[in-house]
């Protein structure tokens, strides 16, 4: 029993600091994923127009503003079927917001930005409307 000698704290340093290490990468990959798929804009910069169909503030826990778009012209999401192209929006800014509420039916050109998810207390869309550019009336 004298060969064998108790095991010494500095026998563990070299796997207690890959296992941080590791721990450390780990963390900074799920920082960057998240920061990538909720707060990173996909498109950074894009306008879409049409008649406005309603500016709403919803929601059960996180109340957030809503809108619609119609826009002109027609497009199938399934084959056979005809439909109006509708562009569903979350709004950021309460100011734009009920500027839309009280205009609705009017034509708008609204600036927005996609990103890559959906964050319940950002609004149930991935487009997030955060400016108006123009506002007319129909025809």
């Amino acid at each position: 029993m004298e060969g064998i000698k108790p095991a010494k704290r500095s026998d563990f340093s070299g796997v207690r600091k890959f296992v941080l290490t590791v721990v450390i990468i780990g963390i900074l990959a799920l920082a960057g994923f998240v920061y990538w798929k909720y707060y990173y804009p996909y498109t950074s910069d894009g306008v879409k127009s049409g008649y406005l169909n309603f500016a709403v503030k919803k929601g059960q826990l996180f109340k957030t503003y809503e809108g619609k778009l119609i826009q002109e012209g027609i497009r199938s999401k399934t084959a056979g079927a005809i439909q109006s192209n509708e562009f569903e929006f979350s709004i950021r800014d309460k100011a734009v917001f009920e500027i839309l509420k009280l205009n609705s039916g009017k034509v708008f050109d609204l600036h927005y930005k996609e990103y890559n998810g959906v964050l319940p207390w950002r609004g149930n869309s991935r487009y997030i409307v955060d400016s108006i550019i123009s506002m007319r009336d129909p025809g």
